[in-house]
């Protein structure tokens, strides 16, 4: 399905948030800005438009603010289509855009914004590149790791303390991150208890014996935990 991907996704959505941007302050009534947004009850009415033109609301804040912000979300969005392809990055976006619509849909009055959507493209991009470095108020240094680390902060705090919509919302903002990202981090995390089990053992004197061992050279899989052991059936296992 590679031939169907959209290009420069990241330009459009963030050239779509300009067009409204200047379009509201054209018309000086920011509550135009409710056309654009998200509510289910409304689009079960006809006005389905709603399903696509909430991902172009711009973050309603000064011009200066507004421009490094999109600037910003395009420089995280074209490193991702960079490293993964058209494609995948597509595929990224549709998972957050998914799960933000079937979690609209469970408080079908209220109005649902792309505010998730781009958080979840920040953390995917911190997750890649973490020691990416942000100016904050373009004077102090940061790694992105430890803005991202903040995020995931506020979701789990949003998650304990937030009403049921901002819950839905925080899941699925991150629903699309876990997809392409869980089954790494299980890993990992398995990897990192495996290596605290053994290192708990040799500081116990509990280590047990290897049960592989080569014939040839003697390795095992403590001495060697990387290598693939293999027996033999004609060698009776040796």
């Amino acid at each position: 399905f590679g031939r169907y991907a959209v290009p420069n996704l990241s330009l459009i959505l963030v050239g779509g948030q300009a067009a409204v941007y200047v379009l509201v302050l054209a018309a000086k009534d920011a509550r135009g800005l409710y056309g654009f947004a998200l509510v289910p009850a409304l689009v079960l009415r006809g006005q389905w438009w709603r399903l696509v033109s909430f991902l172009f609301l711009p973050p309603l804040t000064n011009p200066l603010f507004l421009f490094f912000a999109l600037y910003f979300f395009y420089l995280m969005g074209s490193a991702l289509e960079a490293r993964w392809g058209a494609f995948r990055y597509n595929a990224y976006i549709l998972i957050a855009w998914a799960a933000t619509v079937a979690a609209a849909f469970f408080t079908p009055e209220a109005a649902a914004t792309n505010a998730f959507i781009g958080g979840s493209v920040f953390l995917a991009f911190a997750y890649l590149y973490p020691d990416f470095v942000i100016y904050l108020f373009f004077l102090l240094p940061i790694p992105v790791k430890y803005v991202a680390w903040l995020t995931w902060l506020g979701y789990l705090i949003g998650l304990a303390m937030g009403d049921w919509t901002t819950r839905l919302h925080i899941l699925a903002s991150v629903a699309n991150f876990l997809v392409f990202f869980g089954p790494g981090l299980l890993r990992r995390g398995r990897g990192a208890h495996r290596s605290m089990v053994r290192g708990a053992r040799r500081m116990t004197g509990r280590d047990e014996a290897a049960f592989h061992c080569c014939a040839v050279c003697g390795k095992t899989e403590k001495t060697h935990p990387d290598m693939d052991f293999r027996v033999c059936p004609e060698c009776d296992g040796a």
